[in-house]
């Protein structure tokens, strides 16, 4: 009799932990394995960055401390052009989780990491979910899918070929691309006056693909170009605008392929070079609304 209650026990015990294993094995997770084993695996994709700026860093520890490692994570997940990732409030961080919260929901902190990534890597949507055991989840959302990335790295490709000499150097290689994206895009201005939406304006495949351009889209294509050619540079956006500021024999230059492409009154095209890698200064000399940006985000 007493074996029979041992064997029915036994096997309750078993039915129990089959049907309820899924908590168990949450049970087991939460109480034996470290917050920083359940951190997501980091593994960065071929657009992956190695650069670090004053705003944003690339960054190994994802159990942040403060504010500022907050951000240095999120630049880092889109910088490796990961689709989710786990990070960890650490318990001693008591406003860690409502510090996450902020980070999350400001539109400029979560947009301004956009501007230092490659545009392959660049995000639509952010979105995170935070749960009680300090869980954070960031799922991303790209501009750029597969089969735009293929196609544009293909246009790319061929417009080196055709365009680029090996004997160039770096400021007639960025010359070249700058006089032939604006020469092969129109200005999308009924995008841009009608809100009509009949190309991908406001990235590189409208400019490279379509040969139609807002100032996201000339930035996007030129900053292909900038990658491929190893130049250092990053994009800077005010309110209303987004230009490329690029490294070039060790300064900094103001790059605006969007001013450089102007609207004409009778739709002549025109090629213009004024904002072609201008200093700090001839860059106020020339406009101050659009381009007055802050130099505490977008530091040299």
């Amino acid at each position: 009799m007493r074996k029979l209650l041992y064997l029915v026990l036994f096997t309750l015990l078993v039915y129990l932990a089959y049907q309820y294993r899924d908590n168990i094995y949450e049970m087991y997770y939460d109480l034996f394995v470290s917050i920083e084993d359940k951190v997501t695996k980091l593994t960065p994709n071929d657009y992956y960055r190695d650069y670090d700026f004053s705003y944003a860093k690339n960054t190994t520890n994802f159990i942040p401390n403060n504010k500022k490692d907050i951000i240095n994570i999120y630049y880092t997940i889109v910088n490796s052009g990961m689709d989710e990732f786990i990070f960890y409030c650490p318990k001693e961080y008591t406003d860690c989780i409502s510090e996450v919260n902020d980070v999350a929901n400001d539109q400029n902190t979560i947009s301004n990491i956009n501007n230092f990534v490659h545009p392959y890597n660049s995000f639509k949507t952010l979105k995170t979910e935070v749960d009680a055991t300090g869980q954070v989840k960031v799922q991303v959302e790209k501009v750029y899918d597969d089969e735009m990335i293929i196609i544009l790295n293909y246009k790319v490709d061929e417009i080196i070929k055709n365009e680029i000499k090996d004997t160039d150097d770096i400021r007639t290689k960025i010359r070249k691309i700058h006089d032939y994206i604006i020469n092969n895009t129109t200005y999308d201005k009924k995008r841009s006056d009608d809100k009509v939406i009949n190309y991908k304006s406001d990235n590189a495949y409208g400019v490279l693909i379509e040969n139609y351009g807002l100032c996201g889209g000339y930035t996007d294509a030129m900053m292909l170009f900038l990658e491929r050619f190893k130049i250092p540079n990053y994009k800077i956006a005010t309110e209303n605008h987004v230009w490329n500021y690029v490294k070039v024999n060790n300064d900094w230059l103001h790059l605006d392929l969007t001013w450089d492409d102007p609207v004409s009154t009778n739709g002549t095209p025109i090629l213009d070079d004024a904002f072609f890698l201008i200093d700090d200064d001839e860059l106020k000399s020339k406009e101050q609304e659009q381009h007055a940006y802050n130099a505490d985000i977008y530091a040299q």
